[in-house]
């Protein structure tokens, strides 16, 4: 095994990464190997895949089977090692039904399919033995010997931002949105890693491709959720129980939301978000549901705590799922990309397992004192009355604007994020999304005439939103983005975060200060190009870095 995917990964040896028999995110070695694997089979598929569109003939459940494989290989996604035997066989038949069409269509043709090499022609092992030891050269690592750890580094961050870009477009192709252009970049981006490819300026451009392929995929979620459930609105959201059968939905899948209040209507169960699921309570397709009580907890890592004391049974619908403790392993249901092994997963939206749980377990005995916050300043809301902000930056009323925002985590130094937000000045608006939010969202920021000072933009594919949001300032200000008084302050965890920052530096956007770590693949020679070309920082002192940010002049 060696891992070094996410931002908790082992840091204590000479060499960064989890090499132990079980990784920080509670990942085992089967596990870990056999996901290595899989990507490698994943490449065969898009080898074949490429050659099937450029005949004319792309196979769109190949595509799926692609996004779901990938997503299914995140951080704190799926810890079945079963389910990635299971995957390893249909990803050899899925890329040998794609070879066959290839075939088929060149002997039509009169001309032949080239020899491909390298994922493309792997065969599974019969046994899992075997699939172990053809995993032992495929890893992430594989060729360090030969090309150095910045190349592998490279390749790292392109594989990893990739499978963020996976990850969202899954996200989008369950609530019925897909793009022919987001399964053809994919498919190049899978096609390109299987050749080994070793210059520093070709992964580099890879990198930046794949960010605006997600720039891409982020706007066609964003068109998924709210052609589904409506645009965003302010919202105010309980964040304290009541009484009553309860349910705890965490993840980030709207659709499997939406799926559960339908079938819990009428039922007297509450539903409760949980972590990223929070920003559902601004859609007001979901939000008309009256059953949809309010949010539970805090973010991802709090969930053990928070899944331990919730009076019913919880749904893992994407990442973060975390080893359940026996005080509700029981009680946990996966669906779509999540397993955890002797957990019960739930397929095709069917409920019923998770309401008859529901029913049997206490809930809560009585209803707690209202205690709510506000969610739901996505684009079309901010810019909705984004006059009266561009007014405000005219009149000097507002100074500054923060992002601060992304995937939160329980390492230490991201309380920085906490004081950053609460040591902004009055005159500054802070802008956040994913479930970073949850270090500040209780804290009482006020407005500026009218204007929240606290925007909660969204969940971290919002991002686009966030974007929106800069541009269109940028716009009206007459400027380029970094020219706005604006700072972004990143907290990563997972490879979702790493496609957003390959996003945000696909547009040229510098001066980004990133952490509470920067990634373990990003080596010192990685870093000076990253210094160099966008202006990367890692966080340091938080009153220092705000500091600077209030006293920088544009770039």
């Amino acid at each position: 095994m060696f891992c070094y995917q996410c931002e908790q990964t082992d840091r204590t040896g000479a060499r960064p990464g989890c090499a132990s028999a079980k990784g920080n995110c509670g990942k085992d070695e089967t596990t870990a190997d056999l996901q290595d694997l899989l990507i490698h089979a994943v490449k065969g598929i898009a080898q074949y895949g490429a050659i099937a569109r450029r005949m004319g003939e792309p196979d769109r459940d190949a595509d799926r089977f692609v996004l779901y494989a990938m997503f299914t290989t995140l951080t704190n996604v799926n810890f079945h090692s079963a389910r990635f035997v299971a995957l390893l066989r249909e990803a050899a038949q899925t890329r040998d039904r794609v070879k066959a069409a290839c075939e088929a269509h060149a002997r039509a043709a009169g001309t032949a399919v080239p020899a491909l090499t390298g994922p493309a022609a792997w065969q599974p092992a019969d046994d899992l033995a075997g699939l172990l030891k053809q995993a032992r050269t495929v890893g992430v690592d594989a060729g360090l010997d030969t090309v150095g750890a910045d190349i592998v580094g490279l390749r790292a961050l392109v594989l990893y931002g990739l499978k963020g870009v996976c990850a969202y477009a899954h996200h989008a192709k369950v609530l019925g949105y897909e793009g022919d252009d987001v399964y053809e970049g994919i498919e190049a981006a899978l096609a390109f890693l299987a050749g080994d490819p070793d210059d520093v300026n070709a992964l580099l451009a890879q990198a930046l491709d794949l960010g605006r392929l997600n720039l891409t995929v982020m706007e066609l979620l964003d068109s998924a959720n709210t052609g589904r459930f409506g645009a965003q609105q302010p919202s105010a959201v309980r964040v304290s129980p009541v009484a009553g059968k309860a349910i705890l939905v965490s993840g980030h899948d709207l659709g499997d939301l939406h799926a559960l209040l339908e079938q819990t209507a009428g039922t007297g169960i509450q539903v409760y978000t949980h972590g990223e699921m929070l920003p559902a309570h601004a859609y007001p397709t979901l939000k008309a549901f009256p059953h949809l009580a309010g949010n539970y907890g805090g973010a991802w890592q709090d969930q053990q705590s928070d899944f331990a004391r919730f009076p019913g049974p919880i749904l893992m619908t994407s990442n973060c799922i975390i080893e359940p403790l026996p005080q509700y392993r029981q009680r946990i249901f996966t669906t779509g990309p999540v397993g955890w092994p002797g957990v019960r997963h739930l397929e095709h939206h069917d409920s019923s397992m998770l309401i008859r749980a529901a029913q049997a377990l206490p809930g809560f005995a009585a209803t707690a004192p209202e205690e709510t916050i506000t969610v739901g300043f996505g684009r079309h809301a901010v810019l909705g009355v984004a006059d009266k902000v561009i007014d405000a930056v005219k009149a000097g009323q507002i100074r500054h604007f923060f992002l601060i925002g992304g995937c939160d985590g329980a390492a230490p130094g991201r309380n920085y994020y906490t004081e950053f937000a609460e040591q902004a000045p009055d005159d500054t608006v802070v802008m956040t999304l994913g479930c970073n939010k949850y270090r500040f969202n209780r804290h009482a920021f006020g407005d500026i005439g009218g204007i929240p000072r606290l925007l909660d933009v969204g969940q971290c594919n919002d991002s686009y939103s966030a974007i929106r949001i800069a541009t269109a300032l940028a716009d009206a200000f007459e400027c380029g983005v970094n020219d706005l008084p604006l700072s972004l302050v990143i907290s990563w965890f997972e490879q979702k975060a790493a496609a957003v920052l390959l996003t945000l530096l696909s547009l040229g956007i510098r001066n980004i200060r990133l952490g509470p770590s920067l990634p373990a693949f990003v080596t010192p020679g990685v870093l000076a190009v990253l210094v160099d070309q966008f202006g990367i920082r890692p966080i340091g002192d938080a009153g220092t870095d705000l500091a600077e940010a209030l006293a920088r002049k544009a770039a």
